[in-house]
């Protein structure tokens, strides 16, 4: 009876060891579905982000372009007021400028 009961002990043992490998097994197959599933997920959010900075930065870049066109316009505006207002200036005291100039050209220093 001894060996028996012995026996069935031991029959319980290894039927308790093989539960316990059973369980951690399982429980090793859950962590990495969760692990696998949080990567998956992280990549999704990597990706999303990434999108809404690539729009964010496009957005920028089609405004700026825009404003390049309005400041291009701008600059050739008050280029052409100011060339205008040079040329005005110009024929408007080249008189006196000739006149000038003819005095120190004819005068005569001894």
């Amino acid at each position: 009876m001894a060996s028996n009961r012995g026996q069935g002990g031991i029959q319980q043992l290894l039927a308790a060891e093989q539960e316990a490998q059973r369980i951690v097994t399982a429980a090793k197959n859950e962590k990495l579905a969760r692990l696998k599933q949080a990567k998956e997920n992280a990549e999704k959010e990597i990706a999303e982000y990434r999108a809404q900075l690539e729009y964010e930065f496009q957005k920028k870049v089609s405004e700026s372009s825009g404003d390049s066109g309005a400041n291009v316009k701008r600059l050739e505006l008050d280029t052409g007021a100011k060339i205008h207002h040079l040329k005005t200036e110009a024929g408007r005291i080249s008189g006196d400028v000739v006149t000038m100039l003819l005095k120190y050209v004819t005068s005569v220093k001894n």
